[in-house]
């Protein structure tokens, strides 16, 4: 065979091991909720190229809406949460294409807080989805089931009526937790509410816990000593509760002060709790059971840096932030002893939304920049950045194997880091 014809049979079939692979990835891909599987950032299974691109490409982008919730993924197919006029919109893309599968709405009507104006009327929450259900949260505190597949309407739960309003004075923030075959979401206004699990499939209360108004918090699910646990940040104080029962396990203060809320979702690492308030700090809250009783062991605070909208990440036993002091400024902290190791410059923006890989953050800055960071102890090192919108960019990110979701103001986009990203 001549050499020419070699060489172009070996790119041919190169390019469909490439779009194989690909599409393996995407059909595989699982991003079920807030911040991931584990609701803290970490993207599993991402391998970093040696070369990071000097660009991206566009590979689709759709306009689904205004709003900040995630786009979720699962079986070759984006989920996507929204607003458009004074209707909330559910999206269910092809990952691939971008070609719109189904599209749900219903009326939401909407009056944002004043000083909450420039946010708008969300949604805020980030959707979860579990066995085939895909849960969304409204802006005013409605949960919806909807059928992954098809979109068809399950169930619909309103506590408004329990509350007076079952949203917090700008909107709800807060995403569903699924643990099982249960659905949990704090309910409630800003004076009062309480953390209710749901039958997953019908919609029914199986338990609720106390009476305290939500924040802007999101719960995660954990298990220490043995006991698996919500963990929850309401108005009054950061909360351990058994996951089956709603029992309250332990409780430590943490209350919103004046206008300093309480936002970021805590971060669980190796038995400790890392949580950060609005001039606040930053401290390291350990629970522990002896015998029949928890107590909760503060083994640092530091006042240097604070978080105010943004989660941060864990990465290598560092913990990766965004503080709101210097107008904003990335972080790294050493979990064990709460030392700030480095910050970098300041004037950064209002949010960033971070993922954790392995040796890198990724940070979604609030402008439409994403920052490739290395993750290491001694210094700030920016390794690449892209443009990904000339609009805002509140929503977290979704990482792909060969590429990254991102939803900006209205629309929905999928970049690519191209063919090369292995090399």
């Amino acid at each position: 065979m001549p050499r020419f014809m070699c060489v172009t049979a070996f790119v041919l079939i190169s390019l469909s091991v490439v779009r194989d692979t690909q599409r393996l990835s995407a059909a595989e891909m699982e991003w079920p909720g807030w911040r991931g599987p584990a609701r803290d950032g970490w993207v599993s299974g991402f391998q970093p190229p040696i070369r990071w691109p000097a660009s991206l490409e566009q590979v689709w982008q759709v306009e689904v809406g205004t709003g900040y919730g995630s786009p979720l993924v699962f079986n070759g197919y984006v989920y996507q949460h929204a607003r458009q006029g004074e209707d909330e919109v559910v999206w269910c893309l092809e990952l691939e294409s971008g070609d719109v599968k189904w599209r749900k709405s219903y009326a939401a009507p909407f009056t944002i807080g004043r000083g909450g104006e420039f946010h708008g009327k969300g949604p805020k929450s980030s959707p979860a989805l579990a066995d085939g259900r895909l849960f969304t949260l409204s802006i005013a505190g409605v949960l919806t089931s909807w059928d992954a597949a098809s979109g068809k309407l399950l169930w619909q739960r309103d506590f408004g009526d329990r509350f007076k309003s079952s949203h917090p004075y700008w909107g709800v923030s807060t995403s569903p937790l699924v643990d099982e075959n249960r659905v949990v979401v704090h309910f409630g206004t800003d004076g009062q509410g309480t953390l209710i699990a749901l039958d997953a499939a019908s919609g029914e209360e199986v338990w609720s816990h106390g009476s305290d108004g939500p924040s802007y918090s999101s719960p995660i699910l954990v298990e220490i000593q043995g006991t698996r646990q919500i963990i929850e940040w309401n108005q009054r104080v950061l909360a351990g509760i058994e996951s089956k029962s709603g029992q309250l396990l332990w409780e430590y203060p943490a209350p919103r002060v004046g206008t300093d809320q309480n936002m970021p979702t805590p971060i669980f690492h190796e038995g400790l709790i890392l949580l950060g308030g609005e001039n606040r700090g930053i401290r390291a809250l350990e629970p522990r059971q002896e015998g029949s009783q928890w107590t909760v062991i503060e083994r640092w605070q530091q006042d240097e840096v604070a978080l105010d909208m943004s989660s941060a990440v864990v990465n290598g036993g560092l913990l990766f932030g965004f503080s709101h002091y210097g107008r904003g400024r990335i972080f790294c902290l050493d979990i064990e002893t709460g030392d700030v190791l480095w910050q970098g410059p300041g004037r950064t923006g209002d949010n960033i939304a971070f993922l954790s890989i392995p040796e890198h953050v990724i940070a979604l800055l609030d402008n439409g920049e994403l920052k490739v960071v290395a993750a290491n102890a001694e210094q700030f090192e920016p390794v690449a950045s892209y443009r990904v919108s000339e609009s805002p960019t509140w929503a977290p990110p979704v990482l792909l194997t060969g590429g990254i979701l991102i939803k900006d103001r209205d629309t929905l986009t999928r970049w690519s880091f191209g063919s090369r990203l292995a090399e």
